[in-house]
């Protein structure tokens, strides 16, 4: 419930058939996310700014951070990712960010312009092929 109401308050200027389209768009990329490998525990779209759009994870998986490390995760992903973009112009745009850690591997990719994919999987995962299909995901 406060996905929606947090959400609803970046939309307020929308109609809220317009919103629903929105929010359906967002959990539909992520829920196909989701099923490019078993291997992805968790898989969330941001705005920029690190406002979670969408969010979901695989039945089973036990959380390895509190919501609160998770948020700080997120918005510390998406702050990193605007630093990229401020260099882009020099060395190009960024395609995706990698970080392996002993229990899992975190990667992060633009849909657009606007947002970020940001996918958590096993720590065994093969991410080459995860990266490869996810970076074809696109918002509509």
């Amino acid at each position: 419930m406060t996905f929606f109401v947090n959400n609803l308050m970046n939309f307020k200027s929308l109609k809220y058939s317009e919103f629903l389209i929105f929010l359906m768009d967002y959990q539909s990329l992520q829920e196909k996310a989701m099923k490019i490998s078993p291997a992805i525990r968790y898989a969330t779209i941001t705005d920029l700014n690190g406002r979670v759009k969408s969010s979901g994870h695989k039945k089973g998986v036990k959380n390895l951070l509190t919501a609160k490390e998770s948020l700080k995760s997120l918005k510390t992903s998406a702050n990193i990712w605007k630093a990229r973009n401020e260099i882009s112009r020099k060395i190009g745009k960024g395609k995706y960010a990698l970080a392996e850690y002993d229990k899992i591997k975190r990667i992060v990719m633009p849909l657009d312009d606007a947002h970020l994919l940001y996918l958590t999987t096993s720590a065994r995962a093969d991410h080459s092929k995860i990266i490869s299909k996810a970076t074809k995901l696109k918002l509509k």
